[in-house]
């Protein structure tokens, strides 16, 4: 599962723990005992698909279309975890905040 690594919320506010690298993959504890599990080749499509752009995060339970959050609950998980995802690929250096709400795929 790899070693685990605690970084900020994407609002900053709290902390949480996640499992691997965006190139080997993560695993996100969520809620209790539930957890995501992002492959390495979901982290792959999702820069492939935002590379260069620069996209509302999409942090909500409904997230706006053409978002990361968007993207993530049509390809990868229903479980609302692209403030986990944006803050682990800022973290890693495969995107970069913009505004608030805003990031940028490198």
């Amino acid at each position: 599962m790899g070693k685990a690594k605690t970084i900020h919320t994407w609002t900053g506010k709290a902390e949480f723990v996640y499992y691997g690298s965006v190139i080997e993959g993560t695993t996100i504890p969520t809620y209790g005992a539930c957890r995501v599990v992002m492959s390495a080749s979901d982290y792959e499509s999702l820069q492939e698909h935002f590379r260069g752009c620069t996209v509302d995060l999409g942090t909500s339970l409904k997230p706006p279309g053409g978002s990361v959050g968007n993207w993530l609950m049509s390809n990868v998980t229903k479980t609302k975890i692209a403030a986990h995802v944006g803050a682990i690929l800022v973290a890693e250096g495969y995107a970069e905040r913009v505004g608030s709400l805003g990031i940028r795929i490198l």
